[in-house]
């Protein structure tokens, strides 16, 4: 009897210095049970140097200047890769999780907020990912951004997507897909934003709707409400961000900020204001991969600023310095990771004010990619 009570109590020893190890272990590397580890900074907003502000109506665009960080070829964005038949995006039946394939020889960034079109529902595609060459077919988590269909829609393929020229169209969609992950959410983010679009859509776009000083009888007769939905399916934000009213009006904020870049060969990235208010902001680790991005980010920067719009004359200034110091305390938060793929990390820092969201490259030494701040 003693010796098998020995015997027990040398097993249950054994088990808690194992445990003990274990939890020693853990916690040298930083990890923690939700699956989220500590991880040293990379951040440094004081590197940049910002520039602006230039202005159209009521967006304000910041740009942030400094030096490449990527080596190597520039990946293809998903845009490209889906235009040159690269890359095929394949419906799965499961609503937040598709399968992304690559047939090509290049590298393809897919940044979260990339809207897919077709399939069973258009979808958002949730995480930064880099799909490696001749990759297979690998899982890629998505929200749905259209509610009620299940099937085949027109001519489109339902079993894969047709196309990625649009992203998420605002502030709060983002901050439910990527902070809150959560698919009601995302369908409710997105009814707002089209609400918003519907009420506002005209009002922006009409010659007198100027912003700032002088502009309070900005949209003075004009007709406030216009609806931006499509008859083919009322909740797909894709097909709202087709409208025809919404593309004339976001033209013409792209078309007075699109130009902003030209010549400047150290931009990686922007942050902007909308209605007097700091918004949210982008880097990325090289010009090239900022310059491939900016067309499709400028298009939804724009498109928020029409959902936002306010015919007020009572804009608030927005400084670099105030940009910078934006960047900065969003940077402060305690940071925490997680691996997304065996390749890619993303970094979280959340603060009472700010989101902080940063994609780490494992395969290029854990270096950073792409950081997203964003103003709650």
């Amino acid at each position: 009897m003693q010796k098998r009570i020995l015997i027990l109590g040398l097993v249950l020893l054994t088990g808690v210095i194992a445990l003990a190890c274990a939890a020693s272990t853990q916690a040298q590397r930083g990890e923690s049970s939700s699956g989220w580890t500590k991880t040293p900074a990379q951040v440094a907003a004081s590197d940049y140097k910002i520039s602006g502000p230039y202005t159209h109506k009521n967006l304000t665009v910041f740009l942030i200047h400094g030096d490449n960080k990527a080596n190597g070829k520039t990946p293809l964005t998903l845009q490209e890769a889906m235009e040159q038949k690269k890359v095929v995006v394949h419906e799965t039946s499961e609503v937040n999780e598709l399968a992304i394939e690559n047939k090509s020889d290049d590298e393809v960034f897919v940044q979260a907020g990339d809207i897919v079109k077709g399939g069973k529902q258009d979808r958002v595609l949730a995480l930064d990912m880099i799909v490696p060459a001749r990759s297979g077919r690998i899982p890629i988590d998505s929200f749905c951004v259209e509610h009620g269909r299940w099937q085949q829609r027109g001519g489109e393929a339902s079993a894969a997507f047709g196309s990625s020229d649009q992203m998420l169209n605002h502030k709060d969609l983002k901050i439910a897909a990527k902070s809150a992950k959560s698919q009601n959410q995302v369908w409710d983010k997105v009814a707002e934003s089209q609400a918003k679009l519907s009420k506002n859509v005209a009002v922006a776009a009409s010659p007198a709707a100027g912003y700032g000083a002088g502009s309070g009888s900005a949209g003075a007769g004009v007709a406030e409400t216009v609806n931006v939905t499509s008859s083919i399916s009322r909740s797909s934000l894709q097909l709202t961000l087709e409208n025809k009213q919404v593309k004339d009006t976001s033209g013409e904020y792209i078309k007075a900020l699109a130009v902003i870049v030209a010549g400047k060969t150290d931009v990686i990235g922007y942050a902007f204001a909308i209605n007097g208010q700091i918004n949210s902001a982008d880097v990325y680790s090289s010009h090239a991969l900022f310059a491939k991005l900016w067309a499709k980010m400028l298009k939804a920067s724009a498109i928020e600023a029409i959902a936002e719009f306010d015919k007020s004359d009572k804009a608030e200034t927005v400084t670099a310095d105030a940009i910078k110091g934006f960047l900065a305390e969003a940077e402060t938060g305690k940071a925490e990771a997680k691996q997304l793929t065996p390749r890619m990390t993303m970094v979280k820092s959340e603060s009472e004010k700010n989101l902080f969201f940063e994609t780490r490259d494992r395969k290029r030494g854990d270096e950073w990619l792409h950081r997203n701040y964003l103003k709650k």
